[in-house]
């Protein structure tokens, strides 16, 4: 009341007791309004401080190994990491350019490369261990059919809307159970494959080696990962040297374990696999694997 005394006598006769009513519910509001404002603002500092674990990424059984940790003569392109793939862009889990797989994969690896250097060649692989999340990147990819911008080069012949049906891309794969591997050989002395450039002209991926993407394996008939029956390992188009090489590498690996898959001359899978009916999603990165026996 003193507060209110205070004011020039020219306002005074325009506070009245209906003035203070609403002069002190208005204060009653503010503060309330205040009051709101600061919970909501130690709310949001309070869940910004707390580590979410429902974001903490999964890790591999202790008997996943780096292959470069078993045998680091083997060469490594990892190509879900590029935008050197049929989708045309680094594919979700893949964090860093390294081959994970089940220990006993590896050793079977190894055991090929020891084979191979002496004939004068080394093995490369091009996919190992493939997370979960990304075998759903590939799927959401398959179901865009808007988006067609590798099919010059990885599916020059094959309509988006039969991936499913053919049998190129699937919800599920073997690589998420760790024991498959997608690999070529390559001459010795190996030179290095230049770089990805994104937009570069496409070329098909069964076009003759001196058209398609430089790679520095051995003529296999078609690049990898490409979606046409002439990947089929034994198509009987693929004579010469290209089915020598298919020849090879397939009696090499299965003479160790390694079972392929007939569509696909690339791709092989140790057997037995220490997980048949498991399917990971821990990203590819070295913090995913823990410390074995």
């Amino acid at each position: 009341m003193n507060r209110i005394r205070s004011l020039p006598r020219r306002n005074t006769h325009l506070i009245d007791a209906g003035d203070m009513t609403r002069l002190s519910s208005a204060v009653r509001g503010l503060v309330t309004a205040l009051a709101t404002l600061l919970a909501l603002t130690a709310a949001s500092a309070t869940a910004q401080a707390a580590p979410s674990r429902a974001g903490t990424d999964p890790k591999a059984p202790a008997d996943f190994v780096a292959l470069q940790t078993v045998d680091p003569t083997i060469i490594q392109e990892m190509r879900y990491i590029t935008r050197h793939n049929f989708v045309g862009e680094r594919i979700d889990g893949y964090r860093q350019p390294l081959c994970i797989l089940t220990r006993p994969a590896a050793q079977a690896l190894h055991k090929a490369q020891r084979k191979l250097l002496r004939q004068g060649y080394t093995l490369k692989v091009y996919d190992c261990y493939r997370p979960q999340r990304a075998v759903n990147h590939f799927v959401r990819w398959a179901k865009d059919l808007e988006d067609q911008a590798m099919k010059g080069e990885f599916y020059p012949d094959v309509d988006k809307t039969r991936l499913f049906e053919d049998g190129y891309i699937a919800e599920k794969s073997g690589h998420s159970r760790g024991s498959t591997v997608d690999l070529t050989l390559v001459k010795l002395p190996a030179m290095p494959t230049r770089p990805y450039v994104p937009g570069e002209p496409l070329v098909p991926c069964y076009a003759p080696r001196s058209e398609r993407f430089p790679d520095n394996s051995v003529d296999m008939g078609t690049g990898f990962d490409c979606f046409d029956t002439l990947s089929h390992t034994l198509d009987p188009r693929i004579q010469g040297t290209q089915r020598a090489n298919r020849l090879l590498l397939k009696s090499t690996l299965e003479g160790l374990g390694f079972v392929n898959l007939a569509e696909e001359w690339w791709h092989y899978t140790y057997r037995p696999e220490p997980y048949p009916d498991t399917y990971f999603d821990f990203p590819v990165t070295t913090k995913s694997l823990t410390k074995g026996p």
